[in-house]
């Protein structure tokens, strides 16, 4: 099959996108320690490269991702889309911004027949004109770059209004079919997926004693049937996921990642009393509504950056925030896949992924034009 390496590649929403579309996950370079650990539980054939990517060549990468020059397919990736978003301070200095050109550098020196650069719609911005411009000065010429592709996730069945920009370029030689901006367009049959629906199954009632991950460990109910739960319970791609937690999920029907959160009565009273739709305004989380679409879910921060968690949403009939294995369904990661066994690392990782949804349907278009 062909192959993609996947660079800032975190728990592995992208990763999970491709392989489902069709391509090998060869390699994946993370310099997160949990991140990457999460990544090679569910992506245990890939080979991981712990190291930051300013640092890496391109002879390396191909190299430790048993690949010779020629060979790869398509080099995607998620640089840190903090430095860009308009929830930060936007600073145009942010050396997390100087990652996004390392992407493209690393686009030159290894070759692939296509690539995929996804990021926050703040990058627009033309205060980033020069660093856009300063990144694709990195891409040779025989390479065709498509405009800026932007995805709201909900128009492709992920129950969150999660908007993106998707970067694509590819080499017309190595193509069956060229790549055009329409092939991205949103389904017309639309995939609409509310939060009631997303987080059908799972065990409503949370008990905030479970707090350790084999606590976290609940029964889940398999029988809803339609296209997100097709995709929440099956299409695992060959050589794809944790082994013991697709026993646990497949045949004895347990999912992971539902630890509890403790409240105080004072919280827990705010919390019941805030209409769906709407903020507590001390906490600043907004409560979900059944009928509706999750905002966007925020990542927090790593160590390095004050380890701040981000403000997590209630739920829509219990007073309490979500777990991760709710967050991860309003992500559309399914079921069996696996997250950190903490609660912190779990939402960051959730927050600063792809949607697998979104991350299938592109490179799936992208699969059938190189190699279908």
């Amino acid at each position: 099959m062909p192959t993609v390496i996947d660079l800032f590649s975190g728990a592995g929403g992208l990763s999970l996108g491709a392989a489902r579309a069709g391509f090998t996950v060869s390699g994946s370079v993370e310099i997160d320690p949990f991140a990457i650990q999460v990544h090679k539980l569910n992506f245990p054939k890939a080979q991981h490269l712990p190291l930051d990517i300013g640092t890496l060549s391109g002879k390396r990468l191909l190299a430790s991702s048993n690949l010779k020059s020629g060979q790869l397919c398509g080099l995607i990736g998620g640089p840190p889309c903090q430095g860009f978003s308009s929830i930060g301070h936007r600073m145009e200095g942010d050396e997390r911004n100087d990652l996004f050109a390392h992407f493209f550098r690393l686009v030159s020196e290894t070759n692939p027949a296509f690539f995929v650069a996804e990021n926050v719609p703040g990058i627009l911005d033309e205060r980033y004109d020069t660093t856009r411009e300063r990144a694709f000065a990195n891409v040779p010429k025989k390479y065709r770059m498509l405009p800026p592709v932007k995805i709201q996730a909900d128009q492709f069945g992920v129950p969150t209004t999660r908007t993106r920009i998707f970067f694509i370029g590819f080499d017309p030689k190595r193509f069956r079919q060229p790549l055009s901006p329409d092939l991205f367009a949103a389904p017309s049959e639309g995939l609409l997926t509310t939060v009631g629906e997303a987080l059908r199954g799972l065990p409503e009632f949370i008990d905030p004693a479970w707090q350790t991950a084999e606590e976290g460990w609940r029964p889940v109910k398999k029988n809803v049937e339609n296209w997100f739960f097709e995709r929440v319970k099956n299409a695992v791609p060959a050589d794809v996921g944790d082994p013991i937690s697709l026993e646990r999920y497949l045949e004895r029907d347990e999912v992971s990642g539902c630890m509890g959160t403790r409240h105080t009565a004072e919280v827990l009273a705010r919390f019941a009393n805030t209409i769906p739709g709407r903020v507590d305004q001390i906490s600043k989380a907004i409560r979900l509504k059944h009928d509706g679409l999750c905002p966007t879910l925020r990542a927090g921060t790593a160590k390095e950056r004050g380890s701040y968690q981000a403000v997590r949403p209630i739920h829509y009939s219990q007073p309490r925030v979500i777990t991760a294995r709710e967050a991860a369904r309003l992500q559309g990661f399914p079921d069996w896949f696996i997250f950190h066994e903490t609660k912190w690392h779990s939402f960051r990782q959730i927050g600063n992924s792809v949607s697998p949804l979104v991350a299938e349907f592109i490179l799936k278009r992208i699969y059938l034009a190189v190699a279908g």
